[in-house]
């Protein structure tokens, strides 16, 4: 039986769970343990629990950083990912396309962001082959009082 004694932010192994996580507290009978790195926390019985191992601390640590590498959006710029397309001046389509991806990049949507790059990836590539834009004029019933001159 080990000690049920355990300071919060230690990390502790889970035998029943085959996990490492970090001790929050009691919670009835049960220690509150949370993953490395956050996540949701699990019950666990406390007189199994007993303190990592180094490989095992090393290996939760590792397992953290790559679930934070796989969801946060902003690492995985520059690793095998294009630039953005950059918008050609004065074109209205350009403009709308760099809008919408503004508003997904803002909302933290990566998903939005990506299909707004590929799609104005798309309409430079189409539509300013050859430095035309032939992209439809804004329709005047949705242009605002200040944007008319």
């Amino acid at each position: 039986m080990h000690d049920t004694r355990h300071e919060p932010g230690a990390l502790l192994y889970d035998p029943a769970t085959d996990r490492v996580g970090e001790y929050q507290d009691r919670s009835g009978p049960y220690a509150m343990l949370r993953p490395v790195g956050g996540g949701r926390e699990w019950q666990a019985d406390p007189a199994a629990l007993r303190p990592a191992t180094a490989e095992e601390r090393l290996s939760a640590g590792v397992r953290a950083a790559n679930r934070r590498a796989r969801t946060d959006g902003p690492f995985l710029v520059g690793i095998g990912t294009p630039r953005p397309p950059v918008p050609e001046p004065d074109c209205v389509g350009c403009e709308d396309l760099a809008a919408g991806r503004e508003i997904a990049r803002a909302a933290h949507d990566y998903s939005a962001e990506t299909d707004a790059n590929v799609l104005l990836r798309d309409h430079v590539r189409r539509e300013h082959a050859n430095d035309e834009c032939r992209a439809p004029e804004r329709d005047p019933a949705l242009v605002g009082d200040d944007e008319e001159s």
